[in-house]
């Protein structure tokens, strides 16, 4: 990613930055301007690209797998064990009740998580379904989105949904009876906090940390994000403990969740945690989540709407209230990320980021938007305009893009649907990522979607004008999120000067081609100079 040398033989390192990149030729001259260098040949016959970088993903995907995945698609766990999908929500329940008849505490929450009604077209899950697993303890199934759950009637209940006036949070039958499903990040907070259980906090632990960085190993991530955490009073202490220490195989940026307080408190609080980044940890961006999922109707889509009928989603943030908050943020110097699914979504946050800028005009603010799946060029070029970046959700072509062919979007808009070509030819600074948990963190079967845009079905979404080639998708998993973290003088290329941050792949995705671009196995990291190789997979 380098484009005054795209391709080296040899890379020098030293105190956890580069050299040089060059040839055999170039030794020579490095040792008498640098004095003696061991050369190591572990990876003579591997092939080195700048480590990866993870644009879009949360520090629970190294948490959930203490809990019970019940998705969809086959899921590898950290330790390399294959959980099998459920293809019906009856194989769901029958796994849960499985789960509890075997558990020892039998009266604590049974938490799951991965589910997705999207992919069962007879019906959805309700609370009878999961008062069939437990009646005396909570039941929560959380969706692959996390942004909606099931849970049981024991959960509704204790969280008082009949005298509950949120009934949007709530999703309801024809006759108005709760079914047990609970929408967006108060539904969410209305449920979980029935069990006693705070996930972004366990989220934050020493152990899950350990977790996260050792899955972004084996995929090549040497840099990773946490795209919104509350981060309450303290927490960035225990949190730097554990990122700073040698042993540690990841760099981490922090996305301060902007509207868990108010804007000046906001931006206060932003400011303090900046002060403890450090080589490895960098509270550096604000995240806003602006609206909800497609797949689970609470994103706001622009007329038509949904392409079954459904109802349009729901505002997480009024625009208004963005409005404010992205003036707060713009007027301080603070980067923000937004979380834009809908069409809709995108329209009225690019509005309110143009009314931040003429307010506080700011050259380079490389304000972001998340996801943005519906974005048209129509979008695109406004971006470009504002100086908005964006990063895509590409796994989506393969994992929803049928759902989205035939029950949200339709054809003709789900054929534009993550137009990371769109983006480019428009100008636009592009990053891709996988949201892990919602799908697994890993960037080579990121940039695979990005380049093939295959659903699960093997149909090919748009018509070769969204597509990107294999070296935009290498770029866009490197420099393109580097500098959407404005971290592009520090990480995303092997050059001079940078960090000594590096994937170590079996073989060249040049090579290899589009088709075979995921199936390339990741023999370790380098992060700082500092090797990490996976288990079983010897240099």
């Amino acid at each position: 990613m380098n484009p005054h040398l795209p391709h080296a033989t040899h890379i020098a390192v030293r105190d956890g930055h580069i050299l040089g990149v060059g040839t055999a030729e170039n030794i020579d001259g490095w040792q008498k301007a640098w004095g003696p260098l061991a050369l190591n040949r572990d990876f003579a016959d591997k092939t080195l690209l700048p480590g990866f970088i993870e644009g879009h993903s949360h520090m629970m995907e190294g948490m959930f797998w203490d809990y019970h995945y019940v998705g969809y698609y086959d899921r590898e766990g950290p330790d390399g064990t294959v959980w099998p999908g459920l293809k019906s929500i009856d194989e769901v329940v029958d796994k849960l009740k499985e789960i509890q008849a075997n558990r020892k505490d039998k009266d604590m929450p049974l938490i799951a998580w991965g589910f997705d009604p999207i992919f069962f077209t007879d019906r959805r899950m309700n609370a009878a379904d999961l008062d069939s697993v437990a009646t005396d303890c909570s039941v929560i199934v959380l969706h692959a989105s996390l942004h909606i759950l099931n849970a049981n009637n024991f959960v509704m209940e204790a969280a008082d949904v009949k005298g509950a006036d949120n009934s949007e949070f709530i999703r309801r039958d024809e006759s108005g009876q709760a079914t047990g499903e609970f929408l967006g990040q108060l539904g969410y907070y209305m449920a979980m906090r029935t069990t006693g259980i705070n996930l972004l906090a366990i989220a934050s632990s020493p152990e899950t940390l350990v977790n996260f960085a050792n899955v972004a190993r084996q995929t090549g991530v040497t840099t990773a994000t946490d795209l919104v955490n509350p981060m309450p009073a303290g927490s960035e202490n225990a949190m730097r403990q554990a990122v700073d220490a040698d042993d540690f195989p990841m760099r981490l940026v922090v996305a301060f969740q902007g509207n868990s307080m108010e804007p000046a408190e906001g931006v206060a609080r932003m400011q303090e945690l900046q002060t403890s980044n450090s080589d490895k940890l960098r509270f550096s961006l604000v995240k806003m989540v602006a609206d909800g999922s497609i797949q689970g109707f609470s994103a706001r889509l622009k007329w038509p709407h949904y392409f079954n009928g459904a109802p349009n989603g729901l505002w997480y943030i009024e625009p208004e209230r963005l409005g404010d908050y992205l003036k707060a943020f713009t007027e301080a110097g603070i980067q923000v990320h937004v979380h834009t699914n809908g069409d809709e979504c995108t329209e009225v946050t690019l509005d309110k980021i143009e009314e931040a800028l003429r307010a506080h005009p700011w050259p380079d603010h490389r304000h972001t938007l998340q996801h943005c799946q519906m974005a048209t060029r129509a979008h695109f070029k406004r971006m470009k305009a504002l100086g908005v970046g964006v990063n895509l959700f590409s796994n989506h072509l393969y994992y929803w893009g049928d759902a989205h062919i035939n029950i949200t979007m339709g054809p003709e808009r789900a054929a534009r649907l993550d137009d990371a070509g769109g983006a480019l030819a428009e100008g636009v600074p592009l990053a891709i990522h996988s949201d892990a948990p919602v799908t697994a963190l890993a960037p080579l079967f990121t940039a695979w979607c990005a380049v093939n845009r295959l659903s699960s079905s093997g149909i090919t979404l748009g018509n070769g004008t969204q597509n990107i080639s294999v070296e935009e998708a290498l770029y866009a998993i490197t420099m393109g999120a580097a500098y959407s973290l404005k971290m592009e003088s520090e990480i995303g290329s092997l050059e001079a000067g940078k960090r000594a941050d590096i994937a170590i792949l079996a073989d060249d995705p040049i090579e290899v081609g589009a088709e075979k671009l995921k199936d390339i196995i990741v023999i370790g990291t380098m992060v700082g100079g500092q090797v990490h190789i996976n288990q079983g997979r010897s240099a």
